[in-house]
Parts: C-alpha cells; structure tokens; sequence
C-alpha cells in the first residue's frame, strides 16, 4: 500500500514555520539552504542516491543548476516513491563512469558499510564529478532498526577520503542555538504526553524556537566544545 502523496514544496522546499512542523524544520530548511548553494556544480546527469520522495528533483534540474538528467535510486520496497532505478544498498546497478554529479541526503547514517556507498558513488561518478551529502549529528532514532551512525566531521571526512573523493569540504547544518531549538521542537512534538497539552507547549515553544533559529551562527571550524545539529558538505572525483 503506497503511502499517501505529499506536497513536495511544503513537506519538503519550503516548509511553513508554524507549532505542528517544528521535528524537521530546521533539518530540512538546513539541507535545502545547502543545496541551494551547490547548485550552480551540478552538471549532465544527477544520481539521487537514496531518493525517496525525489524532493529535490525539481531544484537538480532547474537554474543555476547545469544538470539535464535526474536519476533517482532507492531500494526496491523505498515506501516513499517508485525509484527511476532500483539498488540492494550496496551495489550501484550503472556502468563506472557514467553520471556527473551525485547527491545522497541523509543516506550514510543508514549505511552499515558507509565506505562501500561511498566507493560505489566514486565508481559510477566521471572524473571531476562532485558529490553532494549530508547527514545529521543531533536526531532521534528514526527508521529503527536501519539507524546505524552519528558523524562527527572528523569520521565523515575520514570516510569519504577513504572511498577515494579528494577536495572535501565540510560544513555544520547548525549551531548551539539550533540544536537547542530542534531538541525542543521535537520534544513537544514527539515525547509522549496528553494531546491538549501538546496543543499548548507547542504553541508556547514556537516563539522561542523562531528566537533561537534567528540567533543561530553554525560553527566554521570544528573546535573542541562546538555543536552542530548535522553536515552537509562535498567531495569530487578527481581521476
């Protein structure tokens, strides 16, 4: 049974700031922000890797985006969409070689083997290709039991500096305010308690999340003491 259609833009784009949306506000505004930014790198053919609703299909293919082609790849039962092409999770079903540029969001905390993704993406990527990725550092358990990993910047580099990619760079989602502020919108919205209650500490937290959203400076360095709410970043296929 398929699950009922979303409103890409509003789920996903352009979420609304209101009580009822404060879990992924931040999460998702952060990635969109992010890729919004890496655009104007993308070319030819876009490998989604762990597609799902393919949310960002739209913004891959558009201005200032160079991209012609989207491909989006997920697993045979993804319960999100149909997938353009199908994969077990570990091996990537194209010739070496043959897309530009790739994107896997929020895909490598889910990954058992996040190095043998990330050597695939290398494979299939044409030398110079760039990918793009991110991944959350401060988040609920979420897709139990498929939640294996929390990145540090130092380990996610490590990681796809092994698979082969060169000119990573890193960059926090978020900073201490916005941790702050994603701990307590998800709090209300998701710790169990009576549903008038919930009513009320949502719409009581939502000023004081739109506060802590607004202060919020993600860190530039990875110092000892800093705290982010998660990574996006890329690396590229030199050779």
């Amino acid at each position: 049974m398929n699950p009922p259609p979303l409103d890409i833009r509003t789920h996903f784009l352009e979420p609304p700031l209101s009580a009822s949306n404060l879990y992924n506000f931040l999460a998702r505004t952060a990635i969109v922000r992010q890729l919004k930014a890496t655009l104007p790198r993308f070319r030819g053919t876009v490998l989604d890797i762990g597609c799902g609703y393919m949310p960002y299909r739209g913004l891959l293919l558009a201005a200032p985006s160079k991209a012609e082609r989207y491909i989006g790849l997920d697993l045979p039962d993804n319960l999100y969409q149909k997938p353009d092409i199908e994969w077990n999770g570990q091996t990537i079903p194209l010739e070496p070689g043959t897309v530009d540029c790739a994107i896997a969001t929020e895909l490598l905390e889910h990954c058992p083997d996040p190095e043998a993704v990330l050597r695939e993406a290398y494979r299939v990527l044409k030398p110079g290709g760039v990918i793009f990725f991110t991944v959350p550092f401060l988040w609920p358990l979420h897709c139990v039991p498929h939640d294996e990993y929390r990145y540090t910047p130092f380990a996610l580099r490590r990681h796809i500096q092994a698979a082969g990619f060169s000119d990573v760079e890193l960059r926090a989602l978020g900073g201490w305010d916005a941790s702050l502020a994603q701990v307590l919108g998800q709090w209300v919205l998701a710790r169990p308690m009576p549903a008038p209650l919930r009513w009320i500490l949502s719409r009581l937290a939502l000023p004081i999340f739109a506060l802590l959203r607004a202060i919020d400076r993600p860190p530039k360095k990875f110092h000892e003491g800093a705290m982010l709410t998660g990574l996006a970043g890329t690396a590229v296929k030199l050779a």
